[in-house]
């Protein structure tokens, strides 16, 4: 008795000789339940402190940080052998600079007086590229692993802002926020980790805004994951004929909307959509579409958890529940039943074109036995429940995923009593997406928005120069030279240049041959040559010749210019050079 009372009385010594640290909010909300943020909202208030002593420190750090953490349990056949994996991930962390006024002076804080230190945050859009620096497999993890992840395992932040609820998730995984106020004392002996006199929490739940996402691509390693499209055979009877086939196909709703982080989901109804198509092909004319039975959808909610950073997107749950490294918990939410035996159904010739719209195909390949068929369509509406339950949008990070599904079990009565009623399984990927605070701007500080108005006055007073473009650089620019005699000539055509005149002799005189232009390599097609049929080599120096003689040969003067030369001289300076 007289330990237990020396115990009680130590422990109330020590409690009464710790610091009070008190974190408020200045916000409305209510105090019984976590106050709930969400992106580009302000986190504003104030982190008092009260030493019952003088207490002499280095540093106040006041930050909003985010975490998350899970665990996997390793079964083993005996106990002994039985163990347990953590992982923690500090995924955002921003500090609140305080200024030297609001610091106790000397840094020493006095005995029975509180000390205020203000501080404001702005919950980011994005996670910074440091946070995730894993190796990946897809390039589109680090885009989902950088988006802010909302709250999730704690069971005093799952609430709609009244009563706390079940956020379905796992006691293997937590993700955390709070504002943090820590007061540290430096070792500057050995150097040492700092020793932290005060550290406090203050919980906050945080849910992003979130938007839709392309639809989920479902071929490749997802085709055992899901399921869209079932095509099932029904028969007349135990010993009877074929009845026809029955595809049932679904497409992928829009997403389900949570309102933003603040409201009140049970007085703001999440709802969406989903489709489902019918198609009957029966194997002869007589034969009539299956009576349609009980349509019951329920949502799956998935939530990954992993030791070590994910690669990938994660898929295949059945995967994860063998991993020693990974793991998965899912939940099944009935969510509605009803009987669709009233469906209607619309009979198409199957001869006629019809709008892609009025059903699906039929992709079986085969040959219809009958000219028609029938399709149908079934809406089916998905309300997410509100009571006893909360949900947090669809997210990917580095140690915890949240993934949903819908199923889809439609139930088939065959034409024969004594046959079982079979059924149709589909399973649909389905987001939940969460709006944002339609008030909220990103916060810059007033240094930003000088350095922006300045950077935007500098652009508008620049000096721009105004000059009409040098002549060689102009589309239609042409080179020019002048000769001895005073005379403009062009340049030979670029397209010539590979075929510029090669003296072929020795001497002052020296005789080559230029090119035909209709038959050079880099000639430009005109129109003219274009309007006339093509002709052969040989015609051409047949024209060629009738029109100036012999093909011409020319010659490089004393001048250096190209010199026409008549077909005397020509032969004479053939027989020259020979």
């Amino acid at each position: 008795m007289l330990q237990d009372r020396r115990r009680s009385s130590l422990a109330g010594l020590t409690l009464k000789s710790r610091p009070m640290v008190n974190i408020t909010l200045n916000d409305p909300q209510p105090d019984n339940c976590v106050p709930s943020y969400t992106t580009l909202d302000k986190i504003e208030g104030i982190a008092s402190i009260t030493c019952p002593t003088d207490l002499e420190f280095d540093e106040i750090h006041i930050t909003f940080q985010g975490t998350a953490r899970a665990f996997v349990e390793k079964i083993a056949t005996s106990a002994a052998t039985a163990s347990r994996s953590n992982a923690s991930h500090n995924f955002l962390r921003l500090s609140q600079p305080i200024p030297e006024t609001d610091i106790p002076e000397n840094r020493i804080a006095k005995a029975g007086q509180t000390y205020n230190i203000p501080f404001t945050f702005a919950v980011p859009e994005r996670l910074l590229p440091q946070s995730c620096t894993h190796p990946r497999d897809n390039e589109r993890v680090l885009d989902a692993h950088l988006t802010l992840p909302p709250s999730l395992g704690d069971p005093m932040t799952a609430t709609d802002g009244k009563s706390l609820l079940d956020d379905l998730a796992p006691s293997m995984t937590v993700i955390s926020y709070a504002i943090r106020f820590m007061m540290v004392k430096k070792n500057r002996e050995n150097r040492a980790k700092p020793t932290v006199l005060v550290d406090s929490l203050k919980k906050l739940r945080i849910i992003p805004a979130v938007d839709e996402l392309p639809s989920i691509p479902v071929s490749g390693t997802r085709e055992d994951e899901y399921t869209l499209r079932k095509v099932k055979d029904f028969k007349k009877g135990m010993f009877k004929g074929k009845l026809g086939r029955l595809t049932v196909e679904a497409t992928q709703p829009t997403s389900l909307r949570l309102p933003q982080a603040r409201a009140n989901i049970s007085e703001t109804p999440v709802t969406t959509m989903a489709l489902i198509n019918l198609r009957f092909d029966p194997a002869d004319d007589s034969a009539k579409p299956p009576r349609l039975g009980q349509l019951n959808n329920k949502l799956k909610v998935a939530t990954f958890f992993s030791v070590v950073p994910m690669r990938d997107f994660p898929c295949k749950a059945n995967a994860y529940l063998y991993d020693a490294q990974s793991g998965v918990f899912v939940e099944t939410i009935t969510l509605s039943s009803r009987n669709v035996e009233s469906a209607q159904w619309t009979q198409h010739n199957s001869l006629e074109r019809h709008d892609s719209a009025i059903s699906i195909s039929d992709d079986s390949g085969t040959k219809p036995a009958s000219q028609h068929f029938y399709t149908s369509q079934l809406l089916v509406p998905v309300d997410l429940p509100t009571t006893y339950k909360t949900f947090v949008p669809t997210f990917h990070s580095c140690l915890i995923s949240r993934v949903y599904s819908l199923d889809l079990n439609l139930s088939i009565h065959g034409s024969s009593a004594t046959v079982s009623t079979p059924s149709m399984h589909l399973k649909i990927p389905l987001q939940i997406s969460a709006e944002g605070n339609p008030d909220a701007r990103p916060i810059i500080s007033e240094e930003e928005a000088q350095a922006i108005a300045a950077r935007q006055m500098d652009s508008e007073l620049e000096p721009r120069s105004f000059a009409p473009p040098s002549p060689q650089y102009t589309e239609h620019a042409a080179l020019v030279r002048s000769d001895s005699i005073g005379t403009v000539v062009s340049p030979p055509s670029p397209e010539y240049s590979e075929h510029a005149l090669a003296p072929m002799g020795t001497g002052s005189m020296s005789v080559v041959m230029p090119p035909i232009p209709e038959y050079s390599e880099h000639a430009a097609d005109t129109m003219g040559s274009m309007m006339r049929p093509s002709r052969t080599r040989e015609e051409a120096r047949e024209q060629q010749f009738r029109e100036d003689g012999p093909p011409g040969y020319s010659a490089i003067g004393a001048t250096g210019r190209p010199v026409r030369l008549s077909w005397d001289q020509a032969m004479v300076s053939e027989i020259a050079r020979a």
